[in-house]
């Protein structure tokens, strides 16, 4: 048992490694200015790079053997996960209920010049309310979100997200939340409300399979 334990953080610590290195380059490659033949050297060198890890890859349906559904670790998770080339990755923490979360955008976030695009707004608060629904111990899925824009989040500055559970009504949770920067925790830059709703059994199985079926998304 120990082994596989071993071999599960070992496997984790790897993924973390290559998704480090896979957001350097996504910034590198998002920010350079070299020569059109080093861009091509560099996609070729990426594409023999790529070559190994497509020798064995899992489909849809199949779950990362290194994440744990029900305790909700994500390794790809495209917000969280330390794994993905596309997360910044969020940090988020519970602070006495609320959800707490840090993060940097880097120049791949780009919307309007500078700062972040809207989208990416959204996809942050959307996971930081999950994880506040996850908090109150009536985990769901989102069916409402909605957002207020007041001032342009800035790339490459710090920036700090807060959501907490305002509501709950049978399956249905309510929760707010927003982004500022770390430094001005006052000024909020964009904030959200989202409604959750805690799947039945039957519709996780339909939705999801038999395997996260039984993970955190679950209810009776």
């Amino acid at each position: 048992m120990t082994e596989v334990v071993d071999g599960l953080l070992q496997r984790r610590a790897a993924i973390s490694e290559l998704g480090d290195a896979l957001r350097l380059l996504v910034d590198s490659a998002t920010t350079t200015e070299a020569p059109a033949e080093e861009l091509l050297r560099a996609a070729e060198l990426i594409r023999q790079a790529t070559a190994p890890l497509a020798e064995r890859t899992r489909d849809r349906s199949v779950p990362s053997t290194a994440d744990d559904l029900r305790r909700g670790v994500r390794m790809y998770n495209p917000v969280t996960g330390k794994g993905s080339a596309l997360a910044p990755p969020l940090h988020i923490e519970a602070e006495d209920g609320t959800a707490v979360g840090a993060c940097t955008l880097g120049m791949a976030f780009e919307g309007p010049p500078t700062y972040a695009h809207g989208g990416v707004s959204a996809m942050l608060l959307d996971q930081i309310l999950g994880y506040a629904v996850g908090l109150s111990g009536h985990p769901g899925m989102t069916v409402r979100l909605d957002m207020t824009y007041r001032k342009p989040v800035p790339l490459r500055t710090p920036l700090r997200l807060t959501a907490s559970v305002q509501g709950i009504d049978g399956r249905r949770v309510t929760a707010g939340g927003r982004i500022t920067t770390a430094d001005d925790p006052g000024t909020t830059l964009v904030e959200a409300t989202g409604v959750f709703v805690a799947l039945r059994a039957d519709q996780a199985r339909r939705l999801f399979g038999p395997v996260i079926a039984t993970s955190r998304y679950h209810t009776d």
